[in-house]
């Protein structure tokens, strides 16, 4: 199973260890983008830090953030799983599983990334800022720039087993699954319920929709879950508690579409 994950803004505030070394990072087929983006965004923090903030769409008080980016090759990293501290990765609690499930999680959860593309949890990076909406001057659109690199890459890391997406929108775009690799991917939707006179309602709520694909993802690792394909993963989550809506695609060779409803959010 191959989990992919959306970063989060929240990050721990600094490396510990040693400097980035590019070539130790995960899926080297992304190398060559990922050089092109590291390059870009440093030469832009350094040289001016208003423009780089516009680009960036940082506001004044987030201006140290920049400064972040001007030191990308010199400042000390973090495992992955550590660096991201937002509300998916507290529910997720990955320094609480045993060994087994954090063994899983190596081998499972991809994070992606406007600057990285996409990195396992067990490799190195330091703090940046750099989302997957950026548009940089000379690259572009950063989902359109990790589009091409990724049809190659993607699948090659997905092998023969389930796709558990995600992502948010915006990350969506740097990759979507197509032809057999579509058909065994299963794109996830939380959506709260609730009675507002008498009759349901169902809306997405940011905080919540992060927390639960948290907790979600921390099920199936600490369970050992390995569902060969969507129907299956359906199975394991209404075993795990969940209540899960499931709908197959209308053709071959598209994501299937589930949705977790909730009722309480916390």
């Amino acid at each position: 199973m191959l989990v992919l994950l959306p970063p989060s803004e929240g990050k721990a505030a600094s490396g510990r260890g040693a400097s980035l070394k590019p070539e130790s990072l995960s899926l080297p087929g992304l190398a060559p983008a990922r050089a092109a983006v590291l390059d870009e965004l440093v030469e832009l923090c350094q040289a001016d830090e208003e423009k780089a903030r516009e680009v960036l769409g940082l506001s004044v008080g987030l201006r140290g953030e920049v400064g972040k980016n001007t030191e990308l090759r010199t400042a000390g990293t973090r495992p992955a799983g550590e660096l991201y501290t937002g509300v998916l990765y507290d529910a997720l609690d990955l320094a609480s599983l045993e060994a087994d499930a954090r063994r899983r999680a190596a081998k499972s959860l991809l994070v992606f990334s406007g600057l990285w593309g996409a990195v396992r949890i067990g490799d190195r990076i330091p703090p940046y800022r750099c989302s997957m909406g950026v548009k940089l001057p000379s690259i572009g659109a950063l989902g359109a720039h990790w589009r091409t690199p990724m049809e190659t890459v993607l699948p090659e890391a997905a092998g023969n087993g389930l796709v558990l997406d995600l992502r948010s929108s915006a990350y969506a775009a740097a990759w979507k699954p197509a032809g057999e690799v579509a058909s065994r991917t299963a794109s996830v939707r939380v959506l709260h319920s609730q009675l507002v006179g008498g009759v349901e309602k169902r809306s997405v709520v940011s905080h919540f929709n992060k927390a639960t694909k948290g907790r979600l993802v921390r099920d199936l690792l600490v369970a050992g879950a390995r569902p060969k394909g969507p129907a299956q993963l359906v199975e394991v989550l209404r075993d795990l508690g969940y209540v899960v809506e499931a709908e197959a695609p209308a053709r071959a060779g598209r994501p299937w579409s589930l949705d977790v409803v909730v009722t309480d959010i916390h």
